[in-house]
């Protein structure tokens, strides 16, 4: 990032904040611990708290997926030891602690308030906080790391700073507690946590420890105690991961047994519970056993109706109990409008997953560069082994790019997050000030909900739908923006809105310096049959088309003009709309008058 695009992005922070500031009446201050009362999570004067947070997932732990990689597996484990075998052990230790030092710093969190979040879920490491029970010099005593709680200190200080929570999550425990084992970073060659008593005494004594440490920090707003235990108890073979499991006895005893052990020593703070399969499954669990618990629930790939929650719900209004949504998102900004639209109608708070990876669906972006593609297509069995200088190169170079300011930011993510749910408004996405031969990227639509920033026929990804299952992407070219609206790279110069289908439309808002009547052009390409588009500007006469000719390839693109536009001076809302056939659409020129066909 340049210093002008650093400056840039500090500007708009300064602004979008002053915005936020209006649309969103929410606001944490240090008013006491939060606690359960009722079916609320309340602050210490009473008042209700809707907690809308962020996850930091591939901080603590990494999951390659997050990071594009392939063919060795996703487990962190595996990741460091073919790290190791590429730049040696010592050389690995240190990316590991640049890792940790560059992807959650002061200004993510700043940043994540200056959005709007109020909370932070950090998913926690064990082996940050204790060794694993095989590597204990004594067994059955615990040799506790300071690596974990340091990283814990400055995060909530930063919070502390910011007037958010932060809720601990242990997100790999000790053995790991389930059979999706990139989630916890298990190693099915050893004890799990629910085939090792020591492990399981190993994780209730470091929830003790870590309640023994933060008992009076009222910004840490709960305890998530295990993150989504997915195990097949009773049917190991046909049910691994616990998604149809009647009982639960084992996961509800440990969880009531940590509880215990945090209760010896902290009274406050709340106490978060999941179910097993992937925290939905709360079979034999439930009635709660504690009077400051809340119940989580994960929330991934299916539709955003009441249907969809109504079993939390039911938790809720039979247990007298809050709930709260641990972990969501990696979905369009459809979805993500719709999902917190319904559950703070139903005043449930959420935790989005998560703040920064390689792709587009979440606020921040990390780049990739050509050394670490390298590593990433050898592992992936497409390339040959790269050197070890190469290879150090490319791995620090991404620990560096892990930096927010390194990272792409996802303005379209942050409203649809924080925005969209409360408005049908459409804002614009760029400044678009018009004079003669202004030109707009078509990429730079407005922001805003389907239909009213533009239409698109494929928007999320609904594929736990049931009967309803959809399996669509929404943009189909991950690139650029999170919404329906499909976009693809122009080679490695811009990007170009691709496959425009029949019915799908695109908005812009403009502030037009110049009054007159103006040419567009419009740089479009159409590859199947012919295409029919319309211009129209919001209260001005007449909607001129222009044909799109088949080109042969997408990027064979054509100049086509609409004449005979009206523009006076201010706002005016322009929509650009297929009225027959697929096309793509590059860019927009606005000449003043009679354009010269070029």
């Amino acid at each position: 990032m340049t210093h002008q695009q650093q400056t840039k992005y500090r500007l708009f922070i300064l602004s979008f904040t002053l915005l936020l500031t209006t649309i969103l009446s929410i606001h944490v201050n240090s008013q006491g611990f939060l606690h359960a009362d009722g079916q609320r999570i309340v602050n210490g004067k009473g008042e209700n708290v809707l907690l809308r947070g962020m996850g930091l997932g591939g901080f603590m732990l990494q999951e390659g997926y997050m990071f594009n990689v392939r063919g060795i597996g996703q487990r962190q484990y595996v990741i460091k030891s073919k790290i190791e075998e590429l730049i040696g052990a010592k050389a690995t230790e240190a990316f590991y602690d640049v890792w940790l030092t560059n992807n959650t710093r002061k200004i993510d969190v700043d940043s994540l308030k200056a959005w709007g979040f109020n909370s932070i879920r950090l998913p926690m490491h064990y082996a940050l906080y204790t060794l694993p029970t095989d590597q204990e010099p004594v067994k059955g005593k615990d040799t506790w790391l300071e690596k974990g709680f340091a990283l814990t200190d400055s995060l909530l200080a930063w919070c502390k700073a910011n007037q958010m929570y932060l809720i601990l999550d242990l997100h790999a425990t000790p053995g790991g507690q389930g059979n999706d084992l990139n989630i916890s970073d298990r190693d099915p060659g050893k004890p799990s946590l629910w085939d090792s008593e020591e492990n399981k005494q190993k994780m209730i004594r470091l929830w003790k420890k870590l309640a023994e440490r933060y008992k009076d920090e009222d910004h840490i707003g709960g305890y998530d105690i295990i993150n989504e235990p997915n195990w097949g108890f009773e049917d190991a073979v046909n049910d691994k991961n616990g998604l149809k499991e009647k009982k639960n006895e084992p996961l509800r005893q440990l969880m009531v047994d940590i509880t215990k052990a945090i209760r010896e020593v902290d009274q406050h703070h709340i106490i978060i519970i999941e179910g097993n399969g992937w925290g939905n499954n709360y079979n034999g669990i439930l009635p709660v056993w504690d009077n400051n618990m809340v119940l989580s629930f994960h929330k991934y790939w299916n539709l955003n109706d009441l249907h969809s929650i109504q079993h939390i719900l039911n938790f809720r209004e039979k247990n007298n109990v809050p709930v709260w949504v641990g972990e969501t998102g990696e979905n369009t900004n459809v979805w993500f409008t719709q999902a917190i639209e319904l559950f703070e109608q139903n005043n449930i708070g959420w935790s989005w997953w998560p703040l920064k990876k390689m792709g587009l669906n979440n606020p921040l972006e990390i780049h990739s560069n050509p050394n670490y593609q390298q590593i990433v297509d050898y592992w992936g069995g497409k390339g040959a082994k790269p050197g070890e200088a190469d290879a150090n190169k490319g791995l620090f170079q991404l620990a560096e790019d892990l930096k927010l300011e390194n990272n792409v930011y996802h303005r379209d993510v942050i409203d649809a997050m924080m925005r969209q749910p409360h408005t049908t408004a459409t804002i614009p996405y760029r400044s678009n000030i018009v004079t003669n031969n202004t030109v707009l990227n078509a990429v730079d639509y407005d922001l805003g909900r389907n239909g009213y920033a533009y239409a698109d026929n494929d928007t999320a990804d609904y594929h736990n739908g049931g009967t309803k299952s959809q399996r669509n992407v929404g943009n189909r070219g991950h690139v650029y923006r999170n919404d329906g609206v499909d976009i693809q790279r122009d080679g490695n110069a811009g990007f170009f809105v691709s496959n425009m289908e029949t019915g799908e439309w695109l908005q812009y808002t403009l502030q037009v310096q110049e009054q007159g009547v103006y040419t567009l052009q419009l740089t479009a390409s159409a590859t199947k049959d012919s295409a029919v588009l319309q211009v129209s500007v919001a209260g001005a006469a007449g909607n001129p088309t222009v044909a799109v000719p088949n080109t042969g390839t997408v990027n064979q693109w054509q100049v086509l003009e609409a004449t005979g536009i009206m523009l006076a001076p201010g706002k005016q809302v322009l929509r650009i709309l297929v009225n027959k056939g697929d096309c793509n659409l590059k860019t927009i020129s606005f000449i003043k008058g009679v354009a010269k066909k070029k």
